[in-house]
């Protein structure tokens, strides 16, 4: 099942099917869920505990950034939230609905970004974001207006293997601009742009956010937005007693 997400993206409402309306067993109203809900998110890498006993909640239009020191988990919890590395436990709710009942649905809910750029060598910056436009079935019209935004006209027909890292950088960031998904998954974006970059980048960013997009961040400060909500991972590292309990 694919979900639709218009732009701007309106009051989420059920993107993963029809559920049946929760019956009324007393007069006062439901505590609401936020449209992107965490609880008690606990993440294993390498045999390690990285992280344990992590939850958020973020509704549309809102951003969280994800700061710590490095090896705190920062990449871990995005992997996590992509469906790339298994939850150990905990729930990830989106519009309600537990994600792991339908992943191929949350998927393509979302748009993600990690170190690496994910652009063919071969392809010219042009097709690497023209494919990727088709494949996630965005706006024909916005290709020219997102290669104007990050500074790409210029070199649009030049294949990937002659980019600069930064150049590299730029092409990812208007891939996931194209990609039209509500939920943007992005690790250290900022990581290896100049200014200008930078500048285009909180754009595109405040754009997401005031369609009723969201996102998780991680940063080491570097990204400075309203209704952004900042996390320690730092501040969910697992106690000598959690540790312990692993092991036993």
């Amino acid at each position: 099942m694919r979900p639709k997400f218009p732009k701007p993206f309106p009051a989420l409402g059920d993107r993963f099917g029809v559920l049946e309306p929760a019956r009324k067993t007393s007069p006062e109203p439901a505590r609401r869920m936020p449209a992107l809900h965490a609880e008690n998110l606990a993440c294993r890498r390498g045999g390690r505990l990285v992280f344990t006993g992590l939850g958020f909640g973020l509704e549309q239009g809102e951003t969280l950034l994800l700061t710590g020191r490095n090896g705190s988990g920062k990449s871990s919890l995005l992997r996590l939230l992509a469906l790339l590395t298994p939850r150990l436990r905990g729930s990830l709710t989106w519009t309600g609905i537990e994600v792991a009942e339908q992943p191929d649905a949350w998927r393509q809910a979302l748009a993600w970004l990690g170190h690496a750029d994910a652009i063919k060598a071969d392809l010219t910056v042009r097709e690497s974001l023209s494919g990727a436009q088709i494949l996630r079935k965005g706006r024909p019209d916005s290709l020219d207006h997102v290669l104007a935004r990050f500074d790409l006209a210029a070199i649009a027909d030049r294949p990937g293997r002659y980019l600069s890292a930064g150049q590299r950088r730029r092409a990812a960031l208007a891939r996931v601009m194209l990609s039209g998904a509500p939920i943007w998954l992005l690790d250290e974006p900022a990581a290896g742009l100049d200014e200008p970059s930078r500048g285009a980048l909180h754009l595109t960013l405040r754009e997401h956010m005031k369609a009723g997009g969201l996102a998780v961040i991680s940063t080491h400060g570097d990204i400075h937005l309203p209704n952004a909500h900042p996390i320690d991972l730092g501040d969910f590292a697992p106690s000598a007693d959690a540790l312990a309990e692993e092991w036993a």
